[in-house]
């Protein structure tokens, strides 16, 4: 019945768009950094200086439907919610759950393609915010700039109605150090951790589970709501990342427990290097770990599973939802082989791909991916019980998608290979597609759960600093260090050679200045410097006149480079 239906929909959906504009985002344009010190000072004063003026938020009301419009608007409830319950009915569960995702088959992505279109189509009609940014906005993409900051909460509600009671607010803090409130409301976070707790019992199964939450704590949205999903199947404390804490729990309640560790991965990192120096017996207890908040390295995997029994990245964001997607069995082998097949690398990635990009499985039933043709990935979540619709939303990644199906027919080329596959998957054996993250599309670096802008990094190295006028440009790039954790690096370009004494003292004035701006512009810093000092440990490097990662033939500059030794 469900098939017979799409067929309908599209055609409904079909005509019922033909007067929403939609036309391809134009390229964003990249931020450009003068090198006249004397420029940039003039800048600085007129933008950053001054008092900041938010923009005032739109706040449409519905127009009147048609009678078609009608009509649209309860077929495609009547649908929409019809999907959604069902989906529900398969996160009642961790069996179901399990079936579901151990059977997802590509027929189903064309229900969750349909449902997305339907989806869409349905806040076109019933939300008044993109109501009013399909009719007046040429773009077929939302974002922060868009979308959030152009319309206020209520508008962007269903029916611009903004629920109380059961509503939780999650905060976030974007480039200019303006917090981001991101709401959701009852069924959607029952759905979230649903969710949640089905993919743990999957990939985490225990007989006595503990979930120790040393994610930041507060408004950030992972802490607080993954200490709330793992309540679903385990007894829970939320420490946040403090070591003392979690040591303590651990020598408290013994190894009669099966215990899952989340945070940062530098964290988890910290937590086995506390352990190990206080001759902690590993191997009386069970510990996995589960991460997010910035890209996990397989070095820095490696090190911490010689202690834990395994660990894995999940991936969301604060602007649509946590659990978007999450590392399996599988999907660690696959990045793993990636590192060292060349051959399975071309034919995944390209042959001019030399990123390893993070590997997760998503549900399309769930979370509806697309990448635009900036290689940008967009979201629509499905859920009618989402309070704002998030749709065709560009948080600023670069990604690639591939089907299951895709993925295993380039395996089964080399049968020793498949087989190395098929162990590596184990018991989970889940068959969803698979989301490619290489990172930010904005010259960002996720460190800590903070996003690191280079504006701001700009901002913290011009700003009070005598030695400024010695500085041509920067960029940004991330180190891996002997002991396995990422470090954000600020590298910097002299406008003339410098003596030893004052190089060094311009990189610990640079130093001082960037930590100082982003503790004041980004909230998630802040908090993880207050909760975690070695937050600090942000690296400049000094180079000569085109030393480095810096090359005098580009024009623009780039502010995101891979990583390079002075």
């Amino acid at each position: 019945m469900m098939m017979s239906l799409i067929p309908t929909l599209n055609s409904l959906i079909a005509e019922a768009v033909t007067n929403v504009r939609s036309v391809d985002l134009p390229a964003q344009t990249a931020y450009t950094v003068s090198n006249s010190l004397s420029s940039y000072r003039d800048k600085v004063n007129r933008e950053v200086t001054a008092p900041a003026k938010a923009p005032v938020a739109q706040s449409p009301a519905l127009d009147p439907r048609t009678p078609l419009e009608h009509l649209t608007v309860l077929a495609l409830r009547v649908f929409c919610v019809a999907l959604t319950y069902g989906y529900r009915v398969s996160a009642i569960h961790p069996a179901i759950w399990r079936r579901l995702v151990r059977r997802y088959r590509p027929w189903l992505d064309r229900v969750a393609r349909t449902h997305a279109r339907a989806t869409r189509r349905l806040a076109a009609l019933t939300v008044p915010a993109y109501r009013h940014f399909v009719k007046h906005c040429n773009e077929n993409e939302t974002n922060k700039r868009n979308y959030v900051v152009a319309y206020d909460e209520t508008s962007r509600c269903r029916d611009g109605r903004l629920e109380l009671v059961g509503t939780m607010v999650d905060e976030s803090s974007g480039s200019s150090g303006r917090p981001f409130n991101w709401i959701r409301g009852r069924r959607e976070l029952a759905s979230i951790y649903r969710n949640a707790a089905c993919y743990t019992s999957l990939v985490f199964p225990a007989r006595r589970p503990f979930a120790i939450n040393a994610f930041s704590m507060g408004a950030w949205a992972t802490g607080t709501n993954t200490g709330i999903a793992m309540t679903r199947l385990a007894m829970v404390k939320n420490t946040g990342p403090d070591l003392d804490k979690i040591v303590d729990t651990l020598r408290h309640f013994g190894p009669d427990f099966d215990y899952l560790v989340t945070a940062y991965p530098p964290f988890l990192k910290h937590l086995r290097d506390r352990l190990d120096a206080e001759r902690f017996d590993w191997s009386a207890y069970k510990i996995h770990g589960v991460v997010g908040g910035e890209a996990l390295t397989e070095a820095l995997r490696d090190y911490l599973t010689e202690r834990f029994v395994s660990v894995r990245s999940c991936f969301g964001a604060s602007d649509l939802t946590i659990g978007m997607g999450a590392e399996t069995g599988f999907t660690v082998w696959l990045r793993k082989q990636l590192m060292t097949d060349q051959r399975l690398r071309a034919e995944l990635l390209g042959d001019d791909e030399q990123r390893l990009p993070m590997i997760f499985q998503y549900n399309p039933l769930d979370t509806y991916l697309e990448v635009n043709d900036r290689n940008e990935l967009l979201c629509t979540v499905t859920s009618t019980h989402v309070l704002q619709p998030k749709l065709r939303y560009n948080v600023g990644d670069e990604a690639a998608l591939l089907s299951y199906a895709e993925v295993v027919r380039i395996l089964k080329k080399e049968p020793k290979r498949w087989a190395e596959a098929k162990k590596a998957t184990g018991s989970e054996r889940m068959t969803l597609p698979l989301l490619l993250l290489f990172g930010r599309a904005d010259s960002t670096i996720s460190y800590m759960g903070a996003n690191i802008y280079p504006q701001d990094v700009e901002y913290g190295l011009y700003d009070a600093n005598p030695l400024a006028d010695h500085i041509n440009r920067f960029c940004l790039s991330l180190v891996e260090t002997t002991d396995h954790e990422s470090r954000p690096v600020v590298n910097i370009e002299l406008r003339e050679p410098l003596g030893q004494q004052q190089r060094d003292q311009l990189s610990e004035t640079c130093r001082a200045g960037v930590i100082r701006h982003l503790a004041k512009v980004s909230r998630d810093f802040a908090q993880s410097l207050a909760e975690d000092p070695s937050s600090a440990d942000v690296r400049v490097r000094v180079f000569p006149p085109g030393g480095g990662p810096f090359d005098h033939t580009k024009l623009k500059n780039t502010y995101l480079v891979r990583d390079t030794t002075s």
